[in-house]
């Protein structure tokens, strides 16, 4: 009997050393929540990538299409064509993304039927088609400073896109940041004369910055459609798949303008064009292939964005260009910078930021909830064991 209880006390104190020495280990859960893995490390890393290919290509594709206009080249077309045409060089990147996805030996995913896609890809490579347009039109007609402080109200429509297509919250920091960029806009837009190195008439501005604003309302309509696709038509949102829905449209796109420039006749004076060009007829070719190469590095980082974090996102990045290019046009194209340029920069890094800010709230209060739930099914879990 005696040695009985001394086993059974033996076997009581063995059990209370094993439950405190778990207690005092931390949990895989929490060691990985305080630790950074090897896939955080690589996500920050393409990202990164990301963001430096959609800046660098939307900074180097603005100022070539600019040089395009000042060194002789007039066609509205040829410089929409180019926006779209570099799509080729996608096709290696989708090729290297499926063969890597098929060796995985993973389950096919379900695809929306081919007639859907034949209309995504329309409705999408025309809306494309139309945008690019509009902003050859504002390049011709904008300095380039100018253009790009008016392209920063995209971020304006994209939160009003959001709002009532992605069912976006429309906070106070969101609703600032729309008034700050529309103030932006409306002081370039009633003081054209600030531009002493315009050299288009007063009607030509107001044409320029025109299609500049609808250009930008164009695509964050097209970008916020694109998101909707995602997550209701195509219900996936993997590299290859934006990557599709890249390529495709683009295609598209690139077909409509090839028709616009045999239909408005700009095909006829492209020879002319060439020839006339003040770098040369070599610098012209390149100027034209740069442009189409430098949009597609911008494309590639716009939907590595997509795929890596949201089309939201991906806007607000597009438009850290925009303090740059305004200095870069004043050193390559000796734009003037004067005081309303500079009221209007301020005001649109100011609602810029206050965008950004409210991004970050958000992901704030999402990881303050996921950090939540997952506290109370830890605690549900041990109170059921």
């Amino acid at each position: 009997m005696e040695n009985t209880t001394q086993e059974m006390e033996l076997q009581i104190r063995v059990e209370n050393k094993e439950l405190n020495s778990q207690s005092r280990m931390p949990s895989t859960a929490t060691t990985q929540q305080r630790l950074p893995t090897y896939k955080d490390y690589m996500w920050w890393f393409r990202v990164s990538l990301y963001i430096v290919s959609l800046l660098a290509g939307q900074s180097a594709a603005t100022l070539l299409g600019r040089l395009y206009y000042d060194k002789g080249g007039n066609s509205k077309w040829m410089a929409t064509f180019v926006q779209s045409a570099g799509f080729p060089v996608l096709l290696p990147i989708l090729l290297y993304v499926q063969l890597s996805k098929s060796s995985t030996n993973n389950a096919p995913p379900k695809h929306p039927s081919i007639s859907t896609f034949l209309l995504l890809f329309l409705f999408f490579g025309l809306l494309l088609a139309g945008d690019n347009l509009m902003y050859s039109y504002g390049l011709l007609y904008l300095p380039v400073s100018t253009y790009s402080l008016v392209c920063a109200t995209q971020l304006a429509f994209n939160a009003l896109f959001s709002f009532v297509l992605n069912s976006q919250k429309f906070t106070a920091y969101i609703f600032n940041s729309l008034v700050l960029l529309t103030v932006s806009a409306s002081l370039l837009a009633v003081h054209p004369d600030s531009d002493s190195t315009t050299k288009v008439s007063k009607g030509k501005y107001i044409i320029g910055f025109l299609c500049t604003v609808g250009a930008s309302a164009t695509y964050s309509l097209f970008l916020s459609l694109l998101e909707l696709t995602f997550k209701k038509v195509i219900k996936r949102e993997t590299f290859d798949a934006v990557l599709l829905m890249q390529i495709y449209p683009s295609f598209v796109a690139t077909c409509a303008c090839v028709v616009g420039l045999f239909a408005s006749g700009e095909w006829k004076t492209l020879p002319s064009e060439m020839k006339e060009y003040e770098k040369g007829r070599v610098s012209y070719v390149m100027t034209l292939f740069w442009t189409a190469v430098s949009w597609q590095i911008s494309s590639v980082g716009l939907l590595g964005l997509i795929s890596e974090v949201s089309s939201l996102f991906s806007n607000v990045i597009s438009t850290i260009s925009l303090p740059a290019i305004p200095i870069l046009a004043v050193i390559f194209f000796h734009d003037k910078m004067d005081g309303v340029k500079v009221i209007s920069l301020i005001l649109a890094i100011w609602g810029f930021l206050s965008y950004v800010y409210q991004h970050y709230l958000d992901d704030v209060n999402a990881k303050s909830r996921t950090s939540m739930s997952n506290e109370e099914a830890s605690g549900s879990f041990l109170g059921t064991s």
